[in-house]
This record gives C-alpha cells, sequence and structure tokens, in this order.
C-alpha cells in the first residue's frame, strides 16, 4: 500500500494506483470506448465555466456546510460514491473497504452489479447509505431475484443502468483480453505475478469472483467466466416499457442512470423514475458523445425541479463538483476518483479521496461568497461565468467551423440552467 497522506490530488492516487495494481485492472478502470474522446471531453469540458468570485461576504468562521439532500436523506457532501464493476480487484474487501470510508464521510455507496463482495455481503458491512445499481437482464426472473434480495438487504434505491445495452470496442481492453476471455491469459497472469502483495490480498478471500453471481452457478465459478456470461445476459432490447414492469415490482426509489438527451430526461420522469443520472458510462459507450457536464444545463432546464438530478463523469476536483451542482445537478457521482484511493490504499485511500474534495470545495465555496451548498444551488448558473471565447477551452473545437453555433447553444442552455 501506498502512503496516501502524500496524495495532494487525485491524480497523485491514480499514479499510486497503477503502481499497486496489475495493468489489466488498471487498463479497465483507466480505458474508454473507442477513441476514448468522451472520456476525455468529460474531464477538459469542466473548463467552459469558471467559478465566480464574490469578495467581504462576511461569512463566519465554521459556518461552512457542505451537506446536501439527495433521494430523501441528508448528507455530508454533495457526493455519491458510483458503481464501479471488479471494484474489489483493486484492493482486497473493495467494495466493503469503500463503504466504509463513505459511511464515515455521510456519503452513499451505489454498489456495482459486478462487485466481488455481495449485496448482502457490503449491506452487512456498515450502517450508511447503500443503494444498488441494476441491469434489466434476458431472463427478468435473475433481475426480479436480485431485487427480492435488495429487498432483504434493506436496500431501498436502486440506480437501474440502461446505457449498455451494446458492447463497444473499448480498445485497452481488447488488447488485454479483459472481458472477453474466460480464463487468465499468459499476459494476464504475467502482469498479476509483478505484484506479489495485491496477489496476496486478492486470493485472502479463495479465488476471486462476481459475489453477486454466486446464487446463480449457471453463471459459472471464475471471476472471468461470470463476468463474461453476466454482461452477456444484459437485455438489448430494454425499452421504456420495461421501466413499467420494473415499476410494477419495485417499491422503492428507481434512479435512471444513463441519461444524456433532455427528451429522454422527460420520459424517464413520465414512466415513474424518481431520479436520473446523467451519464455517459464514465465514456465507455458511445464515442463520441456529449460530456456529461455540456448537457446538464440543457437537461435541467428541460426537467426542472421535477425530478432528482444526479450526474458523474470527469470529477476530480473539488471544483468540479460546484460547477455541476451550480448547474442544476442535485448531487455527483464519482468513480474512477475513489477507485484509484481504493488502489493506492484501501479504505484510507478513499477516505483521501474524498477529505481531497472536501479540502478543495470548502475555501472554494467560500471564495464564491456562499457558506453553504444550499445556496450555492440557490444562486445556481449565477455563481459561474463562462469562459470566451468559448470554444478555445476545448481541443476538440478547435477548428471546428460550428464552434460558434455550438457557444450560442450552451450559453442558452446555461442562462436558463438557474433552478432552485
Amino acid at each position: 500500500m501506498s502512503d496516501v497522506s502524500k496524495a495532494w490530488n487525485i491524480d497523485d492516487l491514480r499514479r499510486m494506483a497503477s503502481r499497486n495494481v496489475p495493468k489489466h485492472f488498471v487498463d479497465y478502470l483507466q480505458g474508454g470506448a473507442n477513441s476514448e474522446t468522451t472520456m476525455q471531453s468529460n474531464r477538459s469540458n469542466f473548463a467552459w465555466w469558471n467559478l465566480k468570485q464574490k469578495v467581504l461576504a462576511g461569512i463566519e468562521e465554521n459556518a461552512t456546510d457542505l451537506g446536501t439532500t439527495y433521494l430523501g436523506e441528508r448528507h455530508q457532501l454533495p457526493v455519491l460514491l458510483g458503481p464501479v464493476g471488479f471494484a474489489g480487484m483493486y484492493h482486497r474487501n473493495g467494495e466493503i473497504a469503500a463503504g466504509r470510508a463513505a459511511e464515515k464521510a455521510g456519503i452513499a455507496q451505489v454498489l456495482s452489479t459486478f462487485s466481488i463482495a455481495s449485496l448482502e455481503e457490503v449491506a452487512q458491512s456498515h450502517r450508511g447509505s447503500l443503494y444498488f445499481q441494476l441491469y434489466v437482464f434476458r431472463k427478468r426472473e435473475l433481475t426480479e431475484h436480485m431485487l427480492e434480495r435488495c429487498r432483504k438487504a434493506k436496500i431501498h434505491t436502486i440506480f437501474l443502468t440502461v446505457d449498455t445495452p451494446f458492447a463497444p470496442v473499448r480498445e485497452r481492453d481488447e488488447r488485454n483480453g479483459f472481458r472477453a476471455r474466460t480464463t487468465l491469459s499468459p499476459g494476464m497472469l504475467l502482469s498479476m505475478l509483478r505484484h506479489p502483495l495485491w496477489c496476496i490480498g486478492a486470493l485472502a478471500n479463495g479465488m476471486p469472483s462476481v459475489g453477486n453471481c454466486r446464487p446463480y452457478p449457471e453463471l459459472g465459478k471464475s471471476l472471468m467466466e461470470q463476468s463474461v456470461n453476466l454482461g452477456r445476459m444484459i437485455d438489448p432490447t430494454l425499452a421504456w416499457s420495461d421501466i413499467r414492469w420494473l415499476r410494477d415490482r419495485w417499491e422503492g426509489k428507481i434512479v435512471i442512470k444513463g441519461i444524456l438527451d433532455a427528451d429522454d430526461a422527460r420520459r424517464a420522469i413520465d414512466e415513474g423514475a424518481d431520479g436520473i443520472v446523467i451519464s455517459n458510462h464514465g465514456g465507455r459507450q458511445l464515442d463520441p458523445a456529449p460530456s456529461t457536464i455540456s448537457v446538464l444545463p440543457e437537461i435541467a432546464r428541460a426537467v426542472g425541479g421535477r425530478t432528482e438530478i444526479l450526474m458523474d463523469g470527469g470529477i476530480r476536483r473539488g471544483a468540479d463538483v460546484l460547477k455541476a451542482l451550480a448547474l442544476g445537478a442535485t448531487a455527483v457521482l464519482i468513480g474512477r476518483a475513489y477507485i484509484y484511493g481504493l488502489g493506492a490504499g484501501g479504505e484510507k485511500g478513499v477516505t483521501r479521496c474524498l477529505d481531497l474534495l472536501r479540502e478543495e470545495m470548502r475555501p472554494a465555496l467560500n471564495m464564491m461568497g456562499f457558506p453553504t451548498i444550499d445556496q450555492l444551488k440557490l444562486a445556481g448558473s449565477d455563481a459561474l461565468r463562462l469562459r470566451a471565447p468559448f470554444a478555445s477551452t476545448s481541443r476538440l473545437a478547435e477548428n471546428d467551423a460550428t464552434a460558434g453555433e455550438t457557444q450560442n447553444a450552451h450559453v442558452v442552455a446555461i442562462r436558463g440552467s438557474n433552478v432552485a
């Protein structure tokens, strides 16, 4: 394990994790689809906005409150740990370690279907808010059984992922054979042997497997076999009618994850969703697709206060969180950022990741003239300045003849995005 106290930003945690974890897992985490344009835009497009500084605001010492309410619960930060598959392969008992860090930070954890620890194990490991990411499978009875398991584990909110009915080319995984092979390749085995401490942790509980697959022996026994088979079970014919099917079978909250279009956001609410996640799956699905921060203002304007709007994609700094909240997000999910912490130092690494975000948010919020996150949300986009020229902040927009049209469209969306 690395000394995570020496990490001064999320990128430091990324470098530490890259030294500790075998290459095929690092590539799985850091990679995107095709040319990885969407993944890169998720990060770079935050630069389109600056925080607006306000002085002489008279904010009292210790008056700052970074807490907010999402999904019916008050949390100490406007952040959730998003679902990341195979988190337990980045550190021993990774999902459990991450959940404990989330509980200490006063935020929620969203557990991946493709988790190494089962939902039951994670639910028993801490008392913090736990949500579950769900897929609709070809065999509906598998989905229904997972819902029943959530009920028994006292999980009341599910995040239905809707943007993965088709598998894109992820070149890093293709080169490694990860998620395509059912057995280890010689290259994977060699990479693992080069990390003896990681091997000890990975094998401490026996041969790794997808914990949520254990009740279903037909999906296989090994991690790689289960991963391939479970992935093939995701229903590519998923339609809006399936949302109604799910609503009839689930009495808790349903959050639809994978929205990038305002019309889809409206439809999700009409079909009974309690919230949406603006997400392009971390740039791992459609490529090129819009960055999440670029479509957030339009979607916030379209749905108003009708539902909770969560967002993920590219969050690495406290300022990124503040920008998303000012543009209409209720809260944000982080994925790669906390897994870097997990790979760097387990629970302590995840805690360090959250501390870094908190330590950046607090002074920035005060310098913007706000003592609380809730007041920032009320100010909305008035708390930000659009950088000019708009297109010059994106390498992808250079020499683009339509850059002016893009700028105008986003200016309109931003000015209309000030929602309570």
